[in-house]
């Protein structure tokens, strides 16, 4: 009799071998060969293996996820236990690994009646980018459970992506093809213009499977136009989706295909005229491509007729406020059309064109008043009053051109000059110190994450001896912890190529602590403090720091961990008093005298800080004290305070110019500015004491280099407080970058106007460079920058002038952007400093044709009716006249040579707006 043939019985052992090979089909057959009782005996012993599978196993060649993704379906008895196994973050990772056949197979074999339930749940857990993997296995789960789709912003994003996915296997077919079948395209088809950014994929490139090659052009508006002229979706769902999507707004970018998608939609009459309200919506504050597109749209209407004049009126009232010329002039040349065409009613049209009176453009301005002029002898004597009342805003010549035609105003109307400029406030105190080991953690810990705080670092510096002093047992059970926490962080070593500051207080942590030091680390403080108490002529080591103001505060807490553990003192002496890094005499002296009774000596360069922050105002009180202290720091005090402090040193332009390049360096070379201008620094003739001497002098190369800006760059005005060009100085180079190389970080400028000291060369060059950097957050802190030293009265205009000219006539600098912030400041109540700084450009840039040039004289006409004030005269020594380079000339011509080149161009003829805008000028200049 021949044996009966069996299948083998199922069993958990060769499951879990077929798991741990990923042979998901093997698992699959498995499972599927099985009863519903024997797959369900698995479901708690998968959960603990899975459970139990290290880390690394979920990655290389045999990654488990998808067998284990298959078991689960296969062996768990509920939605929400299989869904927790699945969504565990190592098998969620690879929901893109998952057969979608398989699983499909595994819930037919089973007839689960939660196949939606699961679903739905794992759509929920979709990554928000939408991965294209992770929705197709959630869309085939749906649609073989029959459920309809979520519509939440994930699995649109996905949908999308996997719409234009070009490279997934019949995926090749046309878009226009698979968007004919799709069954999520009612659905979802509204949500693709109410989710925000996803325009941005919308306007993807495809890949053309005909030409083989990408199609740069987006293929979505295409292909839903074309389904539109089928039939097969709604004309009005798409005009309605895209005018919807313009109102909300977003990026850019994200906006693109939505314009094409209108564009090609071409919307008729009749669309446009239901519309029109949202039209109009569109015109005061959308992105101006959209702005433009709604424009024309409502025009057309207006040409054929379909435009109440009412609508018109109200949109162009709002539109002529908005800051874009073209936008503007493309209004007022329809207003103007429009005044001809509908004369019973041209008062109103002139009165919405004078609006555009306010504009921040000259020539915007002298537009609306043309428009106005022309017009005006058929309008009624109130309405002309009024336009005369509304022409007082204008600016640079054309009030006396609009009293000329609509004559003066009977009503007086105070136009202000401008918003009154802000004095700086008064510089805040310092806050209440470090009182305990537990908050010195915590400050810690907030230092490791923001390291350009001033007073997190003195505080943290302060509380770190205070607390070594006071309670060294608390110190270290507070501590230690956060050691451990954040070993990383102070690990020694390089980031970015510099070691950093927090490695530094690693040790000095480490070393109150008594933990064992880093050796590198260590070596590295222990070597810096020797060699800068060796007293090299040649000053302070080279510590690697970076530059002068930098390796003094690195040098400070290299002191710190060597000191601490073999000469630990109750406090520090140069923890500032103010928020700016200033150090009140009176505070000093109460200091030392405190450890003069205690019998201790402060840590040298804890005593040469203090010193360079004592402001240069000494009231005699404090004078007289200083002079009865008899310990070494005693007497080092009053001496400085007897000698005037650290003497400012002579500020001297340098040019700096990129070489020649060689075969070997070409590449590198090229990288560099061709011209750049930096400061050098020559020290006074008084001691300056070992700091200064690294601090008050500055020999640059004499070609440009690269220094980027960095965090802790904003702690250098501590260092120096009242020395704020010699902080500039040491800053110019990562200045200068901002404008020349399109880097980013112009966050020390608007720091340097809040500390004190005189005004040279260097602070109007990094002045100069964060108002012509690339990007607009340093714009932005140099206009920040400009408006608070023209508060204090510390702004040097010509200066500021004469250097952004010359760096603008040779291509240096882009002088557009200097006129955008000039305009900013001016906006803001520095009327009169920016025309200082414009007359003393003008001569420089009307000598070159470059780009700018007619911007600056239209801004000097609106500014040149404000008397300028007085500039700064506490100078730099030397600062006004420097070396070489095209602000060499420091007097600049007066105002009789500025107006001959005026008239010079004037004579040109033409009507060029170079020559439009100096005839202005001439004209404001000449009243």
């Amino acid at each position: 009799m021949s044996a009966i043939h069996r299948e083998p019985e199922l069993n958990w052992p060769d499951l879990r071998h077929a798991i741990e090979l990923a042979r998901v089909g093997v698992v699959g057959k498995l499972l599927r060969g099985g009863t519903e009782e024997q797959r369900r005996t698995f479901g708690p012993e998968l959960e603990a293996y899975v459970k139990g599978l290290p880390d690394e196993r979920w990655w290389g060649n045999r990654r488990p996820a998808a067998a284990v993704a298959v078991a689960a379906l296969g062996c768990l008895p509920s939605a929400a236990r299989t869904a927790a196994l699945l969504t565990r973050r190592n098998v969620r990772d690879w929901w893109g690994d998952i057969p979608v056949g398989e699983m499909v197979q595994m819930a037919r074999a089973r007839d689960l009646p939660w196949l939606g339930d699961l679903a739905l749940r794992l759509a929920g857990k979709l990554g928000r980018d939408g991965e294209v993997g992770q929705w197709a296995l959630v869309a085939g789960l749906l649609t073989e459970a029959g459920v309809a789709p979520p519509t939440d912003d994930a699995f649109v994003r996905g949908w999308l992506g996997h719409l234009q996915a070009w490279h997934l296997g019949d995926k090749r077919r046309p878009l226009l093809d698979r968007l004919r079948v799709d069954p999520y395209l009612d659905a979802l088809l509204p949500r693709l213009f109410e989710v925000d950014g996803l325009g941005v994929e919308l306007a993807r490139s495809t890949w053309d499977q005909t030409q083989r090659r990408w199609d740069h052009q987006p293929a979505m508006p295409s292909a839903l136009v074309a389904l539109a002229a089928e039939g097969r979706v709604d004309r009005a769902v798409l005009l309605d989706g895209v005018l919807g999507r313009f109102l909300r707004g977003d990026r850019v970018g994200a906006l693109r295909a939505f314009v094409v998608l209108h564009d090609e939609l071409a919307p008729t009459d009749a669309e446009l005229t239901v519309r029109v309200g949202r039209y109009a919506r569109l015109l005061p504050d959308a992105h101006s491509t959209v702005a433009g597109l709604a424009q024309r749209a409502l025009r057309r209407l207006d040409d054929n007729g379909r435009l109440e004049l009412d609508t018109l009126l109200h949109g162009s009232g709002q539109l002529l406020a908005r800051p874009e010329k073209m936008l503007v002039k493309a209004q007022l040349s329809w207003l103007d059309r429009v005044a001809k065409r509908d004369r019973d009613r041209a008062g109103e049209v002139l009165e919405t064109v004078a609006v555009a009176f306010g504009h921040d453009a000259l020539d915007v301005q002298e537009r609306a008043l043309t428009i106005v002029l022309r017009h005006a002898a058929r309008i009624e004597p109130p309405v002309r009053d009024r336009l005369a009342e509304l022409a007082a805003v204008l600016g640079g010549d054309l009030p006396g051109r609009a009293a000329a035609v609509l004559g003066e105003s009977s009503v007086v109307v105070d136009v202000p000059a401008g918003l009154p400029l802000v004095p700086m406030p008064p510089v805040t105190p310092m806050p209440p110190p470090v009182t305990s080991a537990a908050e010195l953690a915590e400050e810690i810990g907030a230092l490791v994450h923001d390291q350009s705080s001033l007073i997190g670092w003195e505080r943290v510096l302060a509380g770190l001896v205070a607390c070594h002093a006071d309670d060294p047992v608390a110190l270290r059970d507070a501590l230690v912890p956060i050691l451990d926490r954040y070993e990383a962080q102070f690990l020694p070593g390089h980031v970015q190529g510099a070691p950093r500051l927090r490695q530094l207080l690693g040790e000095a942590v480490r070393a109150a602590v008594r933990v064992d030091t880093r050796l590198s680390g260590w070596q590295r403080g222990v070597g810096m403090v020797r060699a800068a108490l060796g007293g090299s002529p040649a000053g302070l080591p080279i510590t690697g720091y970076g530059p002068g103001p930098q390796q003094v505060m690195a040098l400070r807490v290299a002191e710190m961990a060597v000191h601490t553990r073999y000469r630990p003192v109750p406090m520090l002496v140069a923890t500032p008093s103010r928020a700016n890094g200033q150090l009140d005499a009176t505070v000093l002296v109460d200091r030392l005298a405190e450890a003069e009774r205690a019998g201790w000596q402060p840590w040298r360069f804890d005593l040469e800080q203090a010193l360079l922050r004592l402001p240069r105002e000494i009231d005699g009180d404090a004078l007289s004290r200083a002079a009865a202290l008899r310990s070494p720091a005693g007497v080092r005090l009053a001496h400085w305070l007897t000698d005037g402090g650290a003497p400012d040193p002579v500020s001297v332009r340098v040019e700096q110019r990129r070489p020649a390049a060689r075969r070997f360096d070409r590449w590198e070379l090229s990288q560099l500015p061709e011209r750049r201008v930096v400061v050098a620094l020559r020290p006074g003739a008084a001691e300056h004491g070992p700091l200064g001497r690294e601090l008050f002098e500055i020999d640059p190369p004499d070609r440009p280099v690269f220094q980027f800006s960095d965090p802790e760059h904003q702690l250098w005005p501590g260092v120096l407080p009242n020395h704020r060009e010699v902080v500039a100085a040491w800053a110019l180079p990562t200045f200068a970058g901002l404008a020349d190389s399109d880097q980013r970080g112009a966050e020390l400028l608007p720091l340097l106007a809040e500390v004190a000291g005189p005004v040279g060369p260097a602070v109007t060059l990094a002045l100069t460079y964060a108002l012509a950097a690339r990007h607009e957050a340093d714009r932005v802190a140099g206009v920040d920058a400009f408006l608070a030293l023209a508060g204090s009265g510390d702004l040097d205009g010509p200066a500021l002038g004469r250097e952004f000219g010359g760096l603008a006539a040779d291509g240096t600098i882009k002088l557009t952007r200097v006129v955008a912030g000039l305009s900013e400041a001016a906006r803001a109540g520095a009327r009169a400093e920016v025309w200082a700084a414009i007359e003393a450009a003008l001569p420089a840039v009307l000598a070159t044709t470059g780009r700018g040039g007619p911007d600056l004289l239209a801004l000097g006409a609106q500014t040149a009716t404000v008397t300028p004030t007085v500039t700064p005269t506490a100078r730099m020594t030397g600062g006004g006249s420097g070396t070489g380079g095209a602000g060499e000339a420091a007097g600049g011509p007066g105002r009789g040579a500025l107006l001959a080149v005026l008239a010079e161009i004037s004579g040109r003829g033409g009507s060029g707006r170079l020559v439009t805008e100096a005839r202005r000028l001439a004209r404001v200049l000449g009243e």
